[in-house]
C-alpha cells in the first residue's frame, strides 16, 4: 500500500480497506471476466447504501456468489435466494439477490453475443479508458452520456439494479472512466513534491514481485 501522507481522492478518508481500494483497484483499467462481474454485483448491492458497508461485506459476498463466477451464479434457485436472506455476511434484500442471478444470466448471454463482456463493455470507449481532470470532487458528476448508453443498453438485454449513477460508479470501479481527481498521487497526470515522489518511487520499489 502507498503511505497514507500521499494526497487521495476525498472519499476514501483515513479507512485501511478503502484506501487499498481507492489506491489499487478504483479507476484501474479492468479486463477479467470474472472481476468485471464481481464489481456488478457489488455495485448493484450498494444501491442506497454506503460503498464502505459493501467492501467490508466483500468476503461474505464471494463466498456467497461462488467466487463470483457468473456461471455458477446463473445457476442459482429460489432456494439460494432463501438462504442468502439469512446470510449476514451479505446485504440481505431479496430484489438485490434476485437480481444478481438474474443479471449473472445476462452476463453470460452478452459474452455469448460478443466473443466476451470485457469485449462488449470497452467497445463503448474503442477499448480506451476515459480520463478524467477533475480538480475537486464537486466536479465529478453521478452519471455521464456514456453511464446513459450503457445502463440502457443493459436494461434493455435484462439486467436490473443497473441505472445510470450505479453503472457510472461501475465504470470508475473497473477503470473504464478514471475519476481520480489532479490532485490525487494515482491520477496518471499528478505532479507530486520531492518529498511524495519519494515515497511512490519507494513503495513501487517493495511492492514489485521478485524475479525469482
Amino acid at each position: 500500500m502507498y503511505p497514507a501522507s500521499l494526497p487521495r481522492c476525498h472519499w476514501c478518508g483515513d479507512d485501511p480497506l478503502y484506501i487499498a481500494y481507492h489506491d489499487e483497484e478504483w479507476g484501474r483499467p479492468q479486463h477479467d471476466e470474472h472481476k468485471l462481474f464481481e464489481m456488478l454485483i457489488l455495485e448493484g448491492a450498494q444501491a442506497g447504501l454506503s460503498w464502505i458497508t459493501i467492501l467490508r461485506k466483500r468476503e461474505g459476498y464471494r463466498r456467497a456468489f461462488h467466487g463470483f463466477d457468473p456461471q455458477q451464479v446463473a445457476q442459482m434457485t429460489e432456494a439460494d435466494v432463501e438462504r442468502l436472506m439469512q446470510d449476514s455476511g451479505i446485504v440481505r434484500n431479496r430484489l438485490k439477490i434476485r437480481s444478481a442471478i438474474r443479471n449473472a444470466k445476462v452476463f453470460l448471454q452478452l459474452q455469448q453475443q460478443h466473443g466476451s463482456f470485457d469485449q462488449w463493455l470497452w467497445a463503448h470507449t474503442a477499448g480506451v479508458s476515459q480520463l478524467n481532470h477533475w480538480q475537486s470532487a464537486s466536479e465529478c458528476p453521478a452519471t455521464s452520456p456514456l453511464s446513459d448508453c450503457i445502463s440502457r443498453e443493459l436494461k434493455k438485454a435484462g439486467m436490473n439494479f443497473v441505472g445510470s449513477t450505479v453503472i457510472y460508479a461501475y465504470l470508475q470501479a473497473t477503470g473504464v472512466v478514471n475519476d481520480h481527481l489532479l490532485g490525487c498521487h494515482q491520477h496518471p497526470e499528478y505532479q507530486p513534491t520531492a518529498d511524495q515522489a519519494g515515497q511512490v518511487s519507494n513503495t513501487t520499489v517493495q511492492n514489485k514481485p521478485s524475479a525469482e
